[in-house]
């Protein structure tokens, strides 16, 4: 196994792992070339300028929307993770608005030398607006379009930025081994901003946090459908711990058979067919497979000691990797779907929070390889090959870091921090880079990345 880079001491957790209720809620190295070549990071990077786009038309709110598409254009471009953004300080000054004005070769030329540009009009008309994207190939000149879009809606400054997301998926798929974007998708965690902790929800920028669930109790692991239709999670009830289901299409609570003891850690299948969870209800704490609304849940494991914290193999949906208290420190295993053809994939120290990859190749977790008083261990976020069992340390000397889960796209990876300044959620990309905080007001934790 290659050795990572070992982080700063952790305060011994003061109670087991399977006890949720009271959980504990950048100079990164660079992973090895198999990791940066199965999340798709290991090809050269296309250099990608976005122009800013020129206004259409004199609208009083055309200048402002202009500068929120601007500006969530050129991050989203930036974060995909796969371009090298020509910074808009190297960027000939001109603003093409179509084809015609596009003078390729002062956007080929030094400082930008760019590769490929992304420019084009943004206008505000009748409270509506409008934008017509385009991608060059600056090398091209006899055929240099790549790509052309419009859009419309009405004109607020969520529905721009969500034009800019589309234009940036779009890019993404064309330019980035069409492997889809993003900008669209959502995240889902766990924030006590409202007084209680509840499940609330934004886009993976950070924008447009809020709260979805009012339940005045303390709920947890928010784990979105495969659809985005519903979002399973565990809640404290007058029954204990149960599994609970929130409707994003109806936006309101509707039913789920929890089956009674302490039910947590609710996962979907990638078909979203099926759900698994933890559920005490025979005694310790085991893994259950249940269709996707509670019934006809069937047994899977029947190990001493607590087993929680399932997650499916998203390429397959054969096999479920979990966590393990049968060794009594907790342990990252997988076995089948039906709970045969168990193996352990970490060697010691104190391993949870599995989330397995969009291909099926990897998973990532937290992990205190030095667990113990007065060990030099620290928790951090760890990727696994699983084949192999070769791993690599993703986050150093950042405090402590958990519950990480995968983008859909394999590139990305959202997970939680805890440090001197609270809890907080970040992401970053696949290989450790790029760490950027998404929130900063409250306590906010287990985030969970929708499937697209």
């Amino acid at each position: 196994m290659m050795n990572g880079k070992p982080a700063k001491q952790l305060t011994p957790l003061k109670t087991l792992f399977f006890s949720l209720i009271a959980f504990s809620l950048p100079a990164s190295l660079h992973a090895q070339d198999w990791v940066r070549t199965g999340t798709n990071l290991g090809v050269e990077k296309i250099r990608l300028a976005a122009a800013n786009f020129k206004p259409g038309t004199p609208d009083v709110q055309t200048g402002a929307l202009k500068t929120v598409f601007d500006t969530t254009l050129f991050n989203d471009l930036k974060n995909a993770g796969v371009f090298d953004m020509v910074s808009k300080s190297m960027a000939p000054p001109a603003m093409p608005g179509g084809p015609s004005e596009m003078n390729l070769g002062a956007w080929s030329a030094a400082p930008a030398n760019a590769a490929m540009v992304a420019f084009g009009t943004l206008a505000v008309n009748s409270g509506r607006v409008n934008v017509t994207g385009y991608v060059f190939d600056t090398k091209n000149p006899q055929s240099p379009q790549i790509l052309g879009k419009n859009y419309g809606d009405t004109a607020n400054e969520e529905n721009t930025r969500q034009i800019a997301h589309h234009f940036a998926d779009e890019i993404i798929l064309r330019l980035g081994g069409g492997v889809n974007g993003i900008c669209e998708t959502k995240l889902y965690f766990v924030s006590n901003r409202g007084g209680n902790k509840e499940i609330w929800g934004m886009d993976y920028d950070g924008n447009g946090q809020h709260q979805i669930t009012h339940l005045g109790t303390i709920s947890i692991s928010p784990r979105v459908a495969p659809d985005n239709s519903r979002i399973a999670f565990s809640s404290l009830g007058k029954n204990g711990w149960e599994i609970r289901m929130y409707s994003l299409v109806l936006n309101r609570m509707v039913s789920f058979q929890s089956p009674g003891g302490t039910t947590l850690s609710p996962a979907w299948n990638s078909d979203g067919s099926k759900i698994a969870f933890s559920s005490s209800r025979t005694g310790d704490n085991e893994i259950y497979v249940a269709d996707s609304n509670g019934a006809g849940a069937n047994r899977v494991t029947a190990f001493r000691g607590p087993d929680v914290s399932p997650t499916w193999n998203p390429k397959s949906n054969a096999q479920i990797a979990w966590v393990s208290g049968r060794t009594n420190l907790p342990q990252i295993y997988i076995m089948d779907a039906d709970g045969a053809n168990v193996q352990r994939l970490t060697d010691g120290g104190y391993a949870t929070s599995p989330s397995w990859g969009p291909n099926g190749q990897f998973l990532v977790f937290s992990w205190n390889r030095k667990y113990g008083p007065g060990a030099p261990g620290g928790q951090d976020i760890y990727l696994m090959d699983i084949a192999s069992k070769r791993w690599i340390q993703l986050t150093h000397d950042a405090g402590t870091n958990d519950f990480p889960s995968w983008a859909p796209d394999g590139r990305h990876i959202v997970f939680q921090r805890a440090d001197g300044h609270g809890t907080q959620i970040w992401s970053m990309l696949a290989d450790g880079t790029e760490q950027q905080q998404l929130t900063h007001d409250g306590w906010n934790a287990m985030p969970n990345w929708s499937w697209k």
